[in-house]
């Protein structure tokens, strides 16, 4: 479908999407970019080429992508394949020490691995990473005992920083070290994380590829999508039952990222085949930007 619609594109329609992409080529070219990659995008082979096309390209035009990966439905297949069953504390899962060592395995092993290759098949220069290497993040038990899941106490990007200034693609699995004094690894929400490593990297952009279109006035009408959120309109949002649910805690890290001083976040519909292209280089932009 997407290459008949390209093949229907006259000179002149071409023209203009190249002519409208131009100046953001030009805005975005050196800045830092952070991605947090999961839902949809991350399940459906067509979307996860597509991505990883767009993470590419915006490498390869001089601007600094981190891609910040979870990786739940493969963890949950993994667990059910060796018979682990599951967990649960007032509706979150409790990782002991055994889950821990599968979350690892899939996340900083297969998962990140596979990403890193197919950047690496199209052309970009890719290098995986977990939250322990170097000490990228450490980590805290969280307040509910969750057993080994933690939340980030702190960000050291220098491995980071050195290797976009190489022009290389870090892909990161959030799997964090614990404090000083604490030999535990922790499994770290990937929408947290990838939001205070985009504090620590003063990036320009903070983007969450979501299943949803974004932020609706009605969650079952997608007509009603918010473009444009200011910070201080959230709480309303909130308070009146816009903001609900499982949107509630990307907002949050939205609000992290900018009081961090991250200066525009955005919640983009990764079921959308380059969904991050729309966004990056037009004027139409995607899903809903917090700013």
């Amino acid at each position: 479908m997407i290459e008949e619609n390209k093949e229907n594109l006259t000179a002149e329609q071409w023209s203009q999407v190249l002519s409208e992409a131009l100046p953001y080529f030009k805005q975005w070219c050196g800045k830092v970019v952070v991605v947090k990659y999961g839902g949809n995008a991350m399940l459906n082979e067509e979307l996860k080429q597509a991505v990883m096309e767009d993470i590419v390209l915006l490498n390869t035009i001089g601007i600094k992508v981190v891609l910040v990966h979870g990786g739940g439905p493969e963890i949950n297949k993994m667990l059910d394949k060796v018979g682990k069953e599951s967990k649960f504390v007032d509706g979150l899962r409790y990782t002991d020490a055994e889950t821990m060592e599968i979350v690892q395995m899939v996340l900083t092993g297969k998962l990140n691995k596979d990403i890193v290759g197919i950047l690496l098949q199209k052309g970009g220069k890719a290098v995986g990473l977990s939250g322990v290497d170097s000490g990228l993040l450490r980590a805290k038990k969280t307040e509910k005992d969750l057993g080994y899941v933690g939340e980030v106490t702190e960000v050291n990007p220098e491995i980071l920083t050195s290797l976009l200034d190489e022009g290389f693609i870090p892909v990161v699995s959030t799997v964090a070290l614990g404090e000083q004094g604490d030999n535990a690894n922790y499994n770290i929400n990937a929408d947290t994380a990838a939001a205070k490593i985009a504090v620590a990297l003063k990036a320009e952009k903070f983007v969450q590829l979501t299943n949803v279109p974004g932020i609706l006035r009605n969650i079952d009408d997608p007509t009603t999508l918010i473009k444009r959120i200011e910070r201080t309109a959230i709480g309303s949002l909130k308070a009146t039952g816009v903001i609900a649910g499982g949107m509630i805690p990307k907002i949050d890290c939205c609000e992290t990222a900018l009081n961090g001083g991250v200066p525009r976040t955005h919640i983009i519909d990764g079921r959308v085949p380059h969904s991050l292209l729309i966004e990056m280089f037009s004027d139409r932009g995607i899903g809903t930007m917090i700013y």
